[in-house]
């Protein structure tokens, strides 16, 4: 699985505005000029010992993660066939084909390694097409964030060989692209309507929002016998981090694929700007609480 999922287009540094046609070319351009033509039936599945197969199977996300994937392709494809721009739809539609190549990727794996899962819900396509695209792409932006901390704790922890690790690397930096493609998406579109149209657009993402927080509560009930594993996961990889530390990782990783990319294109920002206060907040409380213990100690 080798490409140019990780680069991008040539870096210059003419200024773009948001929301004109050269803002919409750029991430269009990006998003189709880095696609990486892999096909999931020829990937070579490394064979793995008893005691990492338990570890991979021992996850709690797969149902979850091909689930995401369906909707993820469903939901993109549904809003690709209302776009009346020809550049912006192709890029779209390039989007959801490689959600769904997520999803066969997914599934090789878990043929190869065995993971009994249950019978999967059929999706269908919904009729609120932006609405649902916006949900994607916004939840994306959450879960793309934790996933590169995650991945990268994982590497480190040795927790998979890394020849697994090798094959869903590109995949990983397909997610970024995604989200680097939905954020400008967002502003671009936002900028092309008229004036009271951005009110209700508005009024709509703060609803996909509330939406999302909701979902993630019921997820967060529902994994790992009510444990988020996107917060506590990386205690399965025997990595000795707390959470300030997790939030680091994440940062990094999240600010390290983001920057193969032209820096004139928008990066998500609400889920690295809440990760920066809760981690500073988290050491804040930990710096109390060491200067409490000292206290009572003397």
């Amino acid at each position: 699985m080798t490409g140019r999922a990780g680069g991008g287009p040539a870096v210059v540094d003419t200024p773009i505005a948001v929301g004109a046609v050269d803002h919409k070319a750029l991430f269009c351009r990006t998003l189709l000029e880095t696609f990486e033509p892999y096909e999931p039936a020829q990937i070579a599945w490394p064979e793995l010992d008893d005691d990492a197969r338990q570890r991979l199977v021992g996850l709690p996300i797969w149902d979850i993660a091909v689930d995401t994937e369906e909707r993820a392709s469903v939901n993109v494809l549904g809003y690709a066939e209302m776009i009346g721009d020809p550049l912006v739809k192709q890029a779209t539609e390039l989007n959801g084909f490689e959600e769904a190549r997520h999803k066969r990727v997914l599934a090789g794996l878990i043929a190869a390694y065995a993971i009994n899962l249950p019978p999967a819900q059929p999706y269908r396509k919904p009729r609120a097409a932006e609405w649902a695209f916006m949900v994607t792409g916004y939840s994306e932006c959450i879960d793309s964030f934790f996933a590169f901390g995650l991945f990268e704790v994982a590497k480190r922890s040795g927790y998979f060989p890394g020849a697994l690790v090798d094959i869903f690397e590109p995949i990983m930096q397909e997610e970024c692209r995604h989200i680097l493609f939905f954020v400008n998406w967002a502003a671009w579109h936002r900028r092309t309507m008229s004036w009271w149209r951005r009110r209700l657009f508005a009024a709509k993402v703060l609803g996909v929002w509330g939406f999302l927080l909701w979902e993630r509560i019921k997820t967060a009930r529902a994994v790992n016998g009510g444990n988020n594993f996107t917060a506590t996961g990386h205690a399965s990889f025997n990595v000795d981090l707390g959470p300030a530390a997790l939030l680091d990782v994440c940062l990094v990783e999240n600010a390290r694929r983001m920057a193969r990319y032209d820096h004139r294109l928008l990066r998500p920002a609400l889920a690295p700007t809440l990760a920066r206060i809760a981690r500073d907040l988290l050491r804040l409380s930990a710096r109390l609480a060491r200067r409490v213990s000292r206290r009572a100690r003397q």
